[in-house]
Formats: C-alpha cells, sequence, structure tokens
C-alpha cells in the first residue's frame, strides 16, 4: 500500500481508511499490543499467535496511516537492524453525525519500557 499523499485524499477518504482498518480485528490487536510499550513484529507476532507476515503487513498500514510508528531501531546479536512499533494513538472515538463518520483520534500518552 502506497502512504497517501494528504493532498491527494480528502478527509473522508482518510477517515474511511482509518474506520475499516480499525474495523478488522487483527489491525485492533496489533494496536492495542503496541500502546503501551514498543515492540517488534517478532514479539507482537509471538503474543498474538498470528502470522509473521500478517503482523507486517498490519504495521505498514498502520504506518500508512500514521496510527504507528517506529519508536527505535535495536541491533540484535547477529547484527540485524530491528524495528520496535508503538502507537501513535491512545483513544479512538467513531460517531455519526448526519451522513458523514466523524473520527476523533487522541495522541498516545501510555508509559513505555
Amino acid at each position: 500500500m502506497a502512504k497517501p499523499n494528504i493532498i491527494q485524499l480528502s478527509e473522508f477518504d482518510i477517515t474511511q481508511k482509518i474506520i475499516e482498518s480499525l474495523s478488522n480485528v487483527c489491525t485492533r490487536a496489533v494496536l492495542f499490543s503496541i500502546k503501551d510499550s514498543s515492540k517488534d513484529a517478532n514479539q507482537i507476532s509471538d503474543e498474538l499467535k498470528i502470522s509473521l507476515s500478517t503482523v507486517y503487513k498490519t504495521l505498514s498500514t498502520l504506518e500508512d496511516l500514521a496510527l504507528a510508528e517506529v519508536a527505535e531501531y535495536i541491533i540484535s546479536d547477529e547484527g540485524k537492524k530491528i524495528k520496535k512499533y508503538k502507537s501513535r494513538i491512545g483513544k479512538v472515538e467513531i460517531t455519526l453525525t448526519g451522513s458523514e463518520p466523524v473520527l476523533n483520534l487522541y495522541p498516545n500518552n501510555g508509559s513505555d519500557e
């Protein structure tokens, strides 16, 4: 998924993409997993018992929508660069007003390890 340019998408399109993404149980589980502390994809996969490829795809989507970010990079014992992800949002509210959904995102103020 190519990262959307804010100029290319209307606010409604972004809202729809975020709502659709958050309606997926796997996406929500990954986002909740990284809300209070940053984790790498392997940690998330082990914790949630979902495939590593699904975790990477979900993290990519969350990054594209600016709902998650790389909090830090660590170097493994083998010298491999590993990304640790953190949720950028702590709370989401979706309300229906007229014919348009209203999306309110609140920053994540959760503590990190």
